[in-house]
């Protein structure tokens, strides 16, 4: 039957690759320019590296300068001389200071939670990196699937619409009766309910992919024929949950989260410990007129060196408490790295068991692929000899087309779920997109 190959050849050419199609990397790329969660992330670390320089600024030293302009008037009356007599004087002073710390614990404490900080803020813009990879990899196979999908329909539909035809001309002549027409009618009209769905389905998916890359999706490359999907390496779940619990990047933002929380308690302890400071301070003073002290005009500089203690006695207890509040901070962030590991572990379950379930999947329908065709071919040559119903030729083709897009899926599917394994133990890189770009058509 002609039109049934070509209903087929539409298919292939719906799952094919248009010429002017955008491959994964190029999305990707797309993405690390326009995606807002990202942009917010990579502010986020710039804000984070700020944290080094304000902790080491509690061990610099500070210099500042301050000074003053009076104008003296005195009204005196003088046992020498009768009368009252007015004095006045302008008096320019200003001094120049400088405080070194010697010996302050909490800013010491400080520095070091500064350079922890910086070391959480780029755990988490690599985590968000990694996230960004596995969201552009799920939106684009998403637009894929959604195509195969509706690709899938209107193959299903054309088939249905020369069944239907053939049933009505069968019906005419009188070899076959109106029940081949009414089913292949129903077939038909549910056909093009799906179609509507089919097409909703992938605006949606189009919708997730353009807030992305911040402009609406383009054709995408698919999947070659007969590609052979990787399998993990190593092909153990043990050695993949092992890594997540220590190389996750939530997880290591976690630890040196930890260790932020545990040097907090130092900090507030420090409120009961000594503090020493090289000070010193060079004072000029210049004074234009006369005062009752000084009937001349003179100039005066005054240098001052030393060191400054102070020693806390009694706070309110306002100290102890915080103590006991930065304590309770560690206790609750050491669970939020126990939460981290075990999140981390049972995503590296999940994604592996994904693929390696989809790995079987996929062998499993391109064999029934392969079978389904045959069931079509065989149903077909049925109904033309009068053996088989114009049922039987609907069912055959719905059948083989299902496995198809659900083949198409299950690539997909496998693909994601191998970027979301290397993602939770920890170890995805770009250069792992670049290994799935290479399976997509080329122009």
């Amino acid at each position: 039957m002609r039109p049934t190959r070509l209903a087929l050849t539409f298919v292939a050419t719906l799952f094919a690759c248009d010429a002017g199609a955008m491959n994964l990397l190029q999305v990707y790329q797309e993405a690390l320019a326009n995606d807002p969660v990202y942009a917010s992330a990579r502010a986020q670390l710039q804000a984070g590296q700020e944290r080094l320089p304000q902790g080491r600024a509690g061990l610099l030293p500070s210099v500042g300068v301050n000074g003053s302009y009076t104008r003296q008037e005195t009204d005196a009356n003088l046992a020498s001389t009768p009368g009252t007599i007015g004095i006045g004087a302008n008096v320019n002073t200003y001094t120049v200071s400088l405080a070194q710390p010697l010996f302050r614990w909490a800013n010491w404490e400080g520095f070091q939670q500064g350079r922890l900080a910086v070391a959480v803020s780029e755990a988490q813009f690599e985590q968000a990196r990694q996230d960004l990879i596995v969201r552009v990899a799920q939106a684009y196979f998403d637009v894929l699937t959604a195509q195969d999908a509706l690709a899938t329909v209107q193959a299903q539909k054309m088939a249905i619409t020369e069944q239907l035809a053939a049933a009505k001309r069968n019906f005419e002549v009188g070899t076959a009766t109106v029940t081949d027409s009414q089913e292949a009618q129903a077939r038909y009209d549910l056909a093009v309910a799906q179609e509507f769905a089919a097409t909703s389905d992938l605006d949606i998916k189009r919708a997730a992919l353009q807030q992305i890359i911040g402009h609406p999706a383009p054709d995408l490359a698919g999947l070659r024929p007969g590609l052979l999907l990787p399998r993990p390496d190593p092909e153990r779940m043990d050695p993949w949950v092992d890594s997540a619990e220590r190389q996750n990047y939530n997880v290591v933002a976690q630890q040196f989260a930890l260790e932020v929380a545990r040097r907090e308690i130092s900090k507030n302890r420090a409120g009961h410990y000594p503090t020493v400071d090289l000070v010193a301070s060079r004072t000029h003073s210049n004074q234009n007129g006369q005062t009752i002290t000084f009937t001349q005009p003179y100039v005066a500089n005054n240098t001052n060196v030393g060191v400054q203690w102070s020693m806390p006695l009694f706070s309110g207890f306002a100290v102890t408490s915080k103590v006991k509040e930065s304590i309770a901070q560690e206790e609750r962030t050491r669970a939020d790295l126990e939460n981290a590991r075990r999140t981390a572990a049972q995503g590296a379950r999940q994604a592996f068991l994904g693929f390696a379930s989809g790995l079987a999947q996929v062998k499993a329908l391109e064999a029934a692929e392969v079978s389904s065709q045959s069931a079509l071919d065989s149903n077909r040559l049925g109904y033309q000899v009068g053996v088989r119903i114009n049922i039987d030729v609907l069912n055959a083709q719905q059948q083989l087309y299902a496995t198809r897009r659900d083949l198409a899926r299950a690539r997909y599917d496998t693909l994601v779920n191998s970027l979301r394994l290397k993602s939770a133990a920890g170890v995805l890189q770009e250069q792992d997109l670049q290994k799935i770009n290479t399976l997509l058509q080329t122009m």
